[in-house]
């Protein structure tokens, strides 16, 4: 059974099949706000990357010191263009659509850290993503030093040893900071990040339509996870598609038969099969 492949989904599909290097972070979240908003200009929105990174060039003249240019694209974005935090409405998807972000200039770490990233590659900046527990860092690998930058704090910028002051500021000082949450995060990591956080928010509010078109694009980032075969069968299930729910199931567990949850798929896949439907309780995603 094929999952259905919308146009940006093929052309997100496309996208990740392209090396580190030539993968376009910022075109493929872009792609990901398109199945919500199918007449979505993409290149538009490409070229107000672009006109961002100009505009920093314009105000740099011909200083081109990595850590002036760091300076003058954090100034650009947080305080001229006034690209901030949406702290009073962190859950509103908006938040995870790279066109609502430059547009309404609110986001999460994540969204935000993007436009970082895709204004300071264009710039030449040695940036890349840290996959930092429950908050997402931008990471300048300088040539003296390394320093972290925090989209949801406008752009505030620390030394790798003040990493803890974040942890502290999500978790209340229950988390002790460990070298693996400096992890550099790949542009794939990031793009299963954002589809990550989009599940999460649908699933909370059972909009299973829109979760179910998450996971059908969390597979293609991830074609073997075990998780997502399972929960686009349940997301089938609640949605009343019982026949591919019920062959989606079964792939989950040819795929792993050795499941903690196979024997309950199971006895699901057989009341299926027997035309009993689904419990009404018990098989949530």
């Amino acid at each position: 059974m094929d999952v259905p492949v919308s146009f940006p989904r093929a052309r997100l599909g496309e996208l990740l099949k392209r090396s580190e290097r030539d993968f376009e972070l910022g075109r493929a979240a872009l792609y990901i706000a398109q199945e919500e908003y199918p007449q979505l200009p993409v290149e538009q929105y490409m070229l107000r990357l672009e006109g961002l990174a100009e505009a920093v060039k314009d105000r740099l003249d011909d200083e081109t010191a990595p850590p002036i240019v760091l300076g003058e694209v954090i100034h650009t974005l947080f305080e001229r263009e006034g690209l901030r935090p949406n702290k009073e409405s962190y859950y509103d998807p908006r938040n995870s659509f790279l066109n609502d972000v430059l547009d309404r200039r609110l986001g999460i770490p994540l969204t935000l850290g993007i436009i970082l990233l895709e204004v300071g590659w264009r710039l030449d900046l040695p940036l890349e993503g840290v996959s930092f527990p429950g908050h997402f860092l931008v990471r300048y690998r300088g040539a003296a030093e390394h320093l972290l930058i925090d989209p949801f704090d406008r752009g505030r910028i620390r030394f790798e040893n003040q990493a803890q002051e974040v942890l502290d500021k999500e978790y209340g000082g229950m988390v002790r900071m460990q070298p693996a949450f400096l992890r550099a995060a790949s542009k794939i990591d990031m793009i299963r990040r954002l589809l990550v956080n989009l599940k999460g928010l649908y699933l909370n509010v059972n909009d299973h339509e829109r979760a179910l078109s998450v996971v059908e694009r969390l597979m293609l980032v991830q074609p073997a996870s075990p998780g997502e075969q399972r929960d686009r069968g349940m997301l089938l299930l609640k949605l009343g598609r019982e026949a591919e729910a019920k062959e989606q199931l079964r792939r989950y567990l040819d795929f792993v038969p050795g499941a903690v949850d196979a024997k309950r798929i199971g006895l699901l896949v057989r009341r299926l099969e027997a035309g009993l439907g689904a419990p009404k309780e018990g098989f949530d995603v």
